[in-house]
């Protein structure tokens, strides 16, 4: 085990050393300048098209009937966002706080506003090189662009073979371990017993495909995303003073390690930036590439309409969202006591500090199910694809017995090791994912040109067209 420990170590330093956060940040940056940031300059557009439309039953209904694919462009963004909203919000930000201090949820924004332009490419090029099967459904993301956008087949092969242990990791271990550790902390029950329940209820949906995924995911994702964060404004405007003070800090620890103490103490700035970094991108996916898999299967008419998601999704999760958990564990002080409380026992015990009545750590831990069971569905499928990817399509029912059986072990599994195999699992899944994302740059740019500036002009046709109704009335 030593030694295992060791080289996970060792692989681990490197892909979230200076090289892979270099080249993290260069690719977020590289692709933001050739797209020209349309997460800051399109902005109000992006919001219109997404947010301001998903919750209109009449353009939903019109969109099932246009483009190609499996499920809704609503209901693929509220799968990817099941995915990314999960233990990496809770357990993840509170471990990095922990050993990074304040300062890494900085480094968890910065990765976020960056990879806005990371995740935007590779849904657009998931989107653009999908390809159908013999009954119609559409499978694409990282290994098809790979193999059919970059021509390089060996690198899909390479990203399929790291993404099938990162999914088991990241989501069957970790997920499950995040849920059953954070019962166990507040009542006393076997944590094979909710291994074996998490089983039962992540079966009942995997087996009914994407189609049942997606369906859980649309009635899931907004109402456990909503919880949370109004939970989170409720501990802000309870403790505003307090708030002002803890955004120095925040600012001040990622460029200053010496104003960590506790856990945190002695760091450096690259290893509150390698835990910012880490535990954002296991938050957010912004450059694992695995958020694509899910979006490729959004019925739309061009690659760009399903990418103007990628900004939402990292504003929620990371910008809302893991900023909730950051700030409440900041406010209570409780950031700075060690790794005697860790991943979600610290948040617990922090929402139960902040809020009065002492239930606050029950809406964490009503939290931390939800947000672990839709990852344990939508990473599901990120595996299937993987594995039909490299084996065939009669593999599928072996993925889904091995995903149970996973869920189970995960059950049972140590919290540390767990988080340092997640860590080294997406850093080397990122690799191959980056390279490609680099190589087609210009394909992204091309496209965003194309529909940008096909949809702008129509966007102010709409709002002019309504204003013009306004005024009439």
């Amino acid at each position: 085990m030593d030694s295992i420990l060791k080289l996970n170590g060792a692989i681990n330093s490197f892909v979230w050393g200076p090289p892979g956060i270099i080249l993290l940040l260069g690719t977020g940056i590289y692709l933001g300048i050739r797209l020209g940031f349309p997460q800051f300059t399109h902005i109000r557009f992006i919001v219109r098209r997404t947010l301001g439309r998903a919750f209109s039953k009449k353009y939903r209904e019109e969109a099932q009937q246009k483009g190609e694919g499996d499920i809704t462009s609503f209901q693929a963004a509220m799968t990817a966002v099941a995915a990314v909203v999960g233990s990496g919000n809770v357990a993840g930000v509170a471990t990095a706080l922990v050993m990074g201090g304040p300062g890494a949820l900085f480094w968890m924004w910065i990765a976020a506003l960056i990879g806005m332009a990371t995740k935007f490419s590779e849904i657009t090029l998931g989107i653009r090189y999908r390809v159908a099967d013999k009954d119609g459904n559409m499978s694409g993301g990282p290994m098809y662009y790979l193999r059919d956008g970059m021509g390089q087949k060996w690198l899909g092969i390479i990203f399929s073979i790291l993404t099938i242990p990162a999914a088991f990791v990241i989501s069957a271990v970790v997920d499950t371990n995040t849920i059953t550790t954070a019962f166990m902390e507040k009542i006393d029950t076997p944590a094979i017993v909710l291994g074996i329940i998490l089983a039962v209820m992540t079966g009942i949906v995997i087996f009914g495909g994407i189609k049942s995924i997606g369906k859980v995911c649309e009635v899931i994702s907004p109402f456990m995303g909503a919880i949370y964060i109004l939970s989170g404004l409720v501990i802000i405007f309870l403790h505003l003073p307090e708030v002002p003070s803890a955004f120095g800090q925040i600012f001040e620890a990622a460029f200053n390690p010496q104003s960590g103490l506790g856990g945190a103490a002695g760091t450096s700035v690259w290893v509150i930036m390698r835990y910012g970094m880490a535990r954002g991108i296991f938050s957010n996916e912004a450059g694992l590439g695995s958020g694509a898999i899910v979006h490729s299967s959004a019925r739309v008419e061009h690659p760009c309409q399903q990418a103007i998601w990628a900004p939402v999704e990292l504003c929620i999760d990371t910008l809302l969202v893991c900023t909730v958990t950051g700030l409440t564990i900041i406010l209570s002080g409780l950031w700075n006591v060690g790794e005697s409380l860790s991943g979600s026992a610290l948040t617990m015990a922090a929402f139960d500090k902040m809020l009065p009545g002492n239930f606050g750590g029950m809406i964490v831990l009503a939290s931390v199910f939800l947000f672990g069971y839709s990852c344990l569905i939508t990473w599901y499928y990120y595996a299937e694809k993987a594995v039909e990817f490299f084996f065939g399509e009669k593999s599928k029912p072996y993925v889904k017995v091995l995903w149970l059986i996973m869920i189970l072990i995960g059950s049972v599994s140590t919290l540390g090791f767990v988080w340092d195999l997640a860590d080294t699992t997406n850093g080397l899944m990122m690799i191959p994912n980056l390279i490609g994302l680099l190589y087609l740059g210009g394909k992204v740019a091309q496209l965003k040109k194309e529909y940008f500036n096909e949809q702008l002009p129509i966007d102010k046709a709409e709002r002019e067209a309504k204003k013009a109704k306004k005024i009439q009335q």
